[in-house]
């Protein structure tokens, strides 16, 4: 049986417990933890082996975790129930987290077809949202401002299910250089006073610039963008929700890459 770390002081424990808390410290190291199947699974399938797998005591009887541990060639570092529950970011966690390597944080859009910036949302389950739909409808790079939630929390990680590793995921101070890079429409979205959602051509490259729910898109960015667009809302309804505007607007690219766009 292999050896089981039960020290709550030890460097890695402290280590993961640093990467599930600290913002600051997932972008010095390049680092964050992944728990539970579905995303260790997830990252497996699209990226490949963790730096290291971790699982519980309790865990290592569970016949789905052990399969999962069977995919890495290098064995998991056993852990005392007590000290997992010391780094772990759930309320009642599954026994098994992973460690990764952020990647390269470059947000070169030069080369994207289908990409979005995100402004000062913070709302880590927003967040979370929206990396999932985009995911879903074939984004390929996101850059995420400042401002914003961080976007490999756990809490964002969690809400986006594994959608982070289907596309590019990059920080950038400056969203107003990044945009510049992109080749494409660049599309902000306005609650009102917009052109409508379906009346633009989205089948070409798009870049979608999505802000807070309250101040929404700031000045400059808008001011960069080729077009500014809404969704039509029943009267009397302020606003969608980021995450729910988001999802819209990315189906109506979808559809219209199989029928014809409406143009204005």
């Amino acid at each position: 049986m292999a050896e089981v770390l039960s020290s709550r002081a030890n460097p890695k424990v402290r280590a993961w417990k640093s990467l599930q808390s600290d913002a600051r410290e997932r972008r010095r190291e390049r680092r964050a933890l992944l728990e539970g199947v579905h995303l260790i699974t997830t990252y497996l399938d699209r990226v490949g082996a963790p730096r290291e797998l971790i699982v519980s005591q309790q865990a290592l009887a569970n016949a789905e975790i052990s399969a999962l541990a069977g995919r890495i060639a290098q064995p998991p570092i056993v852990v005392s129930n007590a000290v997992f529950a010391a780094f772990a970011d759930t309320e009642t966690p599954v026994g098994v987290a992973a460690e990764i390597d952020l990647p390269d944080g470059n947000a070169d859009l030069s080369r994207s077809s289908h990409c979005m910036l995100i402004e000062a949302v913070q709302d880590a389950g927003n967040l979370g949202a929206i990396l999932r739909s985009a995911a879903a409808f074939g984004v390929d790079s996101v850059v995420v401002g400042p401002g914003s939630a961080d976007p490999w929390s756990p809490k964002v990680l969690r809400a986006a299910m594994g959608g982070h590793f289907f596309m590019r995921v990059a920080e950038a101070r400056d969203l107003a250089q990044a945009m510049s890079e992109f080749n494409g429409l660049k599309v902000c979205t306005v609650p009102r006073s917009g052109r409508t959602l379906s009346r633009l051509d989205l089948a070409g490259p798009v870049a979608w610039i999505f802000g807070s729910e309250g101040a929404g898109v700031s000045a400059p960015l808008r001011a960069r963008a080729d077009v500014r667009a809404c969704i039509p809302m029943r009267g009397g309804t302020e606003s969608l929700n980021v995450a729910a505007a988001a999802a819209i607007c990315f189906y109506e690219r979808s559809r219209q890459l199989n029928t014809p766009a409406v143009r204005s």
